[in-house]
């Protein structure tokens, strides 16, 4: 751990401060996109910039030494990842359809097309991007490495629910689902010190609740001509913030936790999350007279 609170003070401090800042300004440059495409634009650019600039300042080094290095490590954890983020949402939507908690509908007015479909994707990929540089990017690894796991992993994942509060149609339930999710995210870091891990269970299920035609985080996408109808209650069904405010997803939340202690991570080193070992200082010892 860095001995030295206040380098991780003024780090974590900087970063937020640029964070802030970009939001607001980002916000500002993107609203004319709509609210969905908006909130993605910004938070990549913010998370990116963020990322950028505090790397350069305070480490001298480039974006991708904040997780994003690409090796044959890092696409076993993306491969580990989307299995699991794919493998949990289906499982939640699955057992609602077996037992008959809900079925398919279909929507008239969606009309969807391959170029949707990739669109949609492209979109979903920035924002897990974004979201994930932004809350496990530099400032949350500096802390990892200055206060330890316990308090980062537990704070950071409270504020990604936080984040969340201001969705349509959040709900308490929900947001602690999330929040739970952003404590999920911050252990996959902690397993695999790079981001492609917990960017692949986040885009996993991001993913597919979508393609099964299930809110994500109280917003609607329509990318196949269909959604699910519940009749099972909120609590159940997660209402009109969708299945993430459903007490299945708060089983299969559990469940990935173990799929990450148990799952074949290959752990990379972070140059930020990983501070060099401390060298001894060896001084010469005084000879005794013959």
């Amino acid at each position: 751990m860095l001995r030295d609170p206040a380098r991780v003070a003024i780090r974590v401090g900087v970063y937020i401060m640029l964070a802030y800042f970009g939001l607001i300004l980002f916000s500002w440059g993107f609203q004319w996109t709509g609210y969905l495409a908006d909130a993605v634009a910004t938070n990549l650019l913010t998370a990116a910039v963020a990322n950028w600039l505090t790397l350069r300042i305070f480490e001298a080094r480039t974006l991708s030494d904040a997780g994003l290095w690409w090796s044959r490590a890092s696409s076993s954890n993306l491969g580990l990842g989307l299995a699991g983020g794919v493998g949990a949402a289906a499982a939640v939507l699955l057992v609602a359809l077996v037992f008959r908690a809900a079925h398919f509908v279909t929507t008239p007015d969606d009309h969807p097309t391959v170029g949707s479909m990739i669109f949609v994707i492209i979109l979903l990929a920035c924002g897990v991007i974004g979201e994930e540089l932004l809350f496990r990017g530099y400032g949350f690894q500096v802390l990892l490495a200055g206060v330890g796991p316990y308090a980062t992993i537990i704070p950071l994942g409270i504020l990604f629910a936080a984040a969340h509060g201001m969705n349509p149609n959040a709900s308490w339930f929900g947001l602690i689902n999330t929040g739970g999710f952003g404590i999920l995210f911050g252990y996959a870091y902690l397993r695999s010190r790079d981001l492609w891990l917990p960017i692949g269970l986040h885009l996993g299920w991001n993913f597919t609740l979508p393609l099964f035609g299930a809110n994500l985080s109280g917003l609607r996408m329509k990318v196949t001509g269909y959604e699910m109808s519940w009749t099972a209650g909120p609590l159940w069904s997660g209402g009109e913030y969708g299945p993430e405010a459903s007490i299945l997803t708060s089983a299969v939340v559990l469940v990935l936790f173990v799929y990450l202690w148990k799952a074949p991570i290959r752990r990379q080193f972070s140059p930020i999350s990983d501070p060099p070992a401390e060298k001894a200082v060896c001084e010469p010892s005084s000879l005794s007279p013959s």
